[in-house]
């Protein structure tokens, strides 16, 4: 009976030491668990704060895009109509393809009695495309972040525009100079632009040779 008693007292003895195990075991996993919980949490704020910055940046970006959409169409609008005199408009349409931000152009002729708006290319020939293009140069130019420092150079600037408006053209090359404090560096063949010029010179091809000389004023 005793033997039996010591016995008992044993198997009580090693049980405890089992549920002491195990409740070691039980107590390391609450405080894994627990870390665990903490540092989802800390996950879970650290998305939260991404998605607020995410958007942030994207309302930033659109804000900032449509800045830069409005003053590249002021500047081409007054460039038109300071070169065509007429109440013309250029317009950018922003829109989201395959991801992918996309603009189209387009040319808004305004009277009293109707609206027309086309594609550049197809408002008044080839003269419109030439200073939206030249226009759209500038504005990029201008509105670049950091400042692009350095002349603006030019090749066959109003190629297509008519003799009409070519004067109007000069002008607006010139003031544009004055106000940016930019210079201006042209290739052409139109002699009314080289004479506006502060400096102008000639190349012509001679036995395969270029010989350049300064026009006199």
């Amino acid at each position: 009976m005793k033997e039996r008693l010591n016995q008992l007292e044993k198997n009580i003895t090693l049980l405890k030491e089992i549920v002491a195990k195990e409740e070691g075991k039980r107590d390391i996993l609450i405080e894994q668990l627990n870390k665990n919980n903490n540092l989802l949490s800390e996950i879970k704020e650290q998305i939260e704060l991404l998605e607020e910055v995410t958007l942030l940046f994207q309302k930033t970006s659109e804000f900032a895009r449509e800045q830069a959409k409005s003053q590249i169409e002021t500047l081409v609008t007054k460039c038109l109509q300071y070169i065509f005199e007429s109440n013309v408009e250029f317009e950018i349409e922003l829109s989201e393809l395959r991801n992918k931000a996309n603009a189209e152009f387009y040319v808004t002729n305004i009277t009293d009695e109707f609206t027309i708006k086309t594609k550049p290319e197809l408002s008044r020939g080839g003269g419109v495309v030439d200073i939206v293009s030249l226009a759209l140069r500038i504005a990029f130019l201008q509105i670049h972040k950091p400042p692009i420092e350095g002349p603006l150079i030019l090749d066959e600037p109003a190629k297509h525009v008519s003799e009409d408006y070519i004067y109007n053209v000069g002008d607006f090359l010139k003031e544009t100079s004055e106000m940016f404090s930019r210079q201006i560096i042209m290739v052409t063949h139109n002699q009314h632009l080289s004479a506006i010029a502060n400096q102008a010179y000639k190349v012509q091809l001679v036995n395969s040779e270029s010989i350049c000389t300064l026009i006199e004023e």
